[in-house]
């Protein structure tokens, strides 16, 4: 993939030595490019957590090397990750992890005032991303006060507010309700693709696999199978191609999610 922003070449990582060693992720290799939405699954236990605190440069790979921007993270003393966490990735967790105390737009605030903003100007740009975010009249809210859908949306704001290069979702839909967290992960790929942000999920959700541009399933450390995924050019939705309704026209493949918008789709092609 060229332009990537985000590279990850034959990264291991083992606990233990001797008769105790366990690896967890075992030669996974990884690019994501801006814009891009990739879904990683897999069973409990299947090292998605180990492998995403290594793409979030909280947990050094054991071999193999993780790249971001051409910056090689893996090889960095520790004392330069802090930095780099805070202002080049942006966290998403499924526990939403806002600070009680503090109201919707100083949990989104703080975050750029960590990275050297001043309070005024770190105010104004977390208010901004929040009013995009249809969050406008909860600005002075505690989260208390704020469904799990408006959670996930400051969530999804705070891991903005630094401009970063790549958003890491920890199970980002695990306390919301189906319909809720659909949209809120609809709404987050709307980002990614507006703002060019690459964006790693990790989730046991098969519900939102539509929203991915690809799907990886991880299994004993391993990326076992590839979903490659299409875009139906009727809706918009993101569709497995194996799965999909498919046609020929002009020398391309066209993938739909249904009948109904390949029907609609072989009445005008040529839009």
């Amino acid at each position: 993939m060229t332009n990537a922003t985000f590279q990850v070449s034959q990264v291991t990582k083992r606990y233990g030595v001797g008769s105790t060693e366990v690896t967890a992720v075992r030669n996974v290799s990884l690019s994501v490019a801006p814009g891009e939405v990739v879904l990683i699954m897999g069973p409990s236990g299947s090292g998605k957590t180990t492998l995403l605190l290594m793409l979030g440069a909280l947990l050094k790979p054991t071999t193999g090397s993780i790249q971001l921007n051409g910056t090689v993270l893996s090889a960095l003393a520790e004392n330069r990750l802090p930095d780099i966490r805070l202002r080049e990735f942006g966290f998403i967790f499924q526990d939403f992890n806002l600070l009680s105390a503090l109201t919707v737009l100083e949990n989104v605030a703080i975050v750029a005032e960590l990275a050297g903003l001043k309070s005024r100007a770190a105010r104004q740009k977390a208010a901004a991303i929040l009013t995009d975010l249809g969050l406008g009249e909860r600005l002075n809210f505690l989260p208390e006060k704020l469904s799990g859908g408006e959670k996930q949306r400051v969530a999804i704001a705070r891991a903005l507010v630094n401009d970063p290069a790549l958003i890491l979702a920890d199970e980002p839909t695990a306390n919301l309700d189906s319909k809720i967290g659909h949209e809120v992960m609809r709404l987050l790929r709307r980002i990614a693709k507006e703002q060019q942000r690459s964006v790693v999920i990790v989730s046991h959700d098969q519900r939102i696999k539509d929203i991915a541009d690809r799907v990886l399933w991880l299994e004993d450390g391993q990326f076992k199978e590839v979903t490659t995924m299409a875009i139906d050019p009727v809706c918009g939705m993101s569709v497995e191609q194996e799965k999909a309704i498919s046609t020929e026209w002009d020398g391309r493949t066209f993938y739909f999610c249904a009948k109904g918008c390949r029907d609609e789709f072989m009445t005008k092609p040529q839009r």
